[in-house]
């Protein structure tokens, strides 16, 4: 997410009161978690396995529970003893969105056909042609493009599953960021799409989804990419172009599927996956290699019972 213009680290800090270290010159231009980080971002770490990563990210400053750190050449870092806690409050100071209340309407988009039941946020924009089901529910900083369908039930830029668990509770991040759904794509029936944290939750053109699919924040689906029915998508996930998930694939956050990959019905992917492949199983490998590995399963009990009369 862009703030309203450019801070220096020095005028940041004093302004919020905040303690700081390192390069207090350093430009904040926006606030990104940690998965989609640009030049310029402010970013928050809260666990000493993330430390190096952030630390030696794109971001140009870091909010840090921990003051005994290296702190990269031209960066600065933030000190807070909760580091989530100030990222969500700043993240919510600089937002404009609101709670949803005006939709706009068919009026509002002419070249396009719209149900009146469908709830539109005044932050949406829809591109000429598409078609917006019942019961639709766009929310935030949505953008449709064109030739788009969505079908009805499906909700576009809800909060993001994002979490905190503290002593007796579970604090959520705000959901800043939105969601481009690109020209020729279509939504199925009940679907969800979580828009971004700080960032995009963004569909190629070109995609089709299947009805109950859920797509996480910030997640990057490319073009002419096939998900069947009940596929779980979780956020900050890049499926690159022409991947196809078959029903109830689920893909674990922060991975990577290559280009043209094919994952079987039921699959599971907990690790990047190279592109021009078939996947099968959870965890997902190379479909003939589990298959391989089925028939070695199936087998057992007739080994089993090999060695049994050999020893006998």
């Amino acid at each position: 997410m862009k703030l309203d213009r450019t801070y220096l680290l020095k005028e940041f800090a004093e302004k919020h009161e905040l303690e700081f270290l390192g390069n207090e010159q350093a430009s904040i231009s926006g606030i990104n978690e940690i998965h989609r980080l640009e030049l310029g971002d402010l970013v928050f770490v809260d666990h000493p396995k993330y430390y190096k990563k952030a630390l030696l990210s794109k971001a140009s400053v870091v909010i840090i529970n921990q003051k005994e750190v290296d702190i990269p050449e031209g960066k600065g870092i933030i000190y807070h003893e909760d580091p989530f806690g100030l990222f969500n409050e700043i993240l919510r100071n600089y937002s404009p969105l609101a709670f949803p209340s005006k939709s706009k309407s068919q009026a509002d988009f002419p070249d396009c056909r719209i149900h009146d039941s469908a709830y539109i946020d005044e932050w949406v924009e829809i591109g000429e042609g598409s078609m917006i089901y019942p019961g639709v529910r766009l929310l935030g900083k949505v953008s449709i493009g064109k030739k788009v369908v969505i079908q009805a039930g499906t909700v576009i830029g809800s909060d993001g599953f994002y979490y905190k668990k503290r002593d007796h509770r579970y604090d959520r991040l705000g959901s800043e960021g939105g969601v481009v759904i690109e020209d020729g794509v279509e939504i199925g029936a009940n679907c969800t799409i979580d828009r971004g944290v700080t960032a995009l939750t963004r569909i190629g053109k070109n995609t089709v989804i299947d009805n109950l699919v859920q797509i996480g924040h910030d997640t990057h689906i490319g073009s002419q990419c096939l998900i069947a029915a009940q596929c779980g998508i979780a956020g900050c996930t890049t499926l690159e172009d022409k991947v196809t998930l078959w029903g109830q694939v689920g893909i674990s956050s922060g991975i990577r599927i290559g280009e043209g990959a094919v994952l079987h019905a039921m699959s599971g992917a907990d690790k990047d996956l190279a592109g021009g492949k078939v996947y099968f199983g959870a965890p997902a490998i190379e479909s003939r290699e589990k298959l391989k590995e089925m028939a070695y399963i199936r087998s057992l009990p007739q080994l089993i019972e090999k060695l049994k009369a050999n020893e006998q």
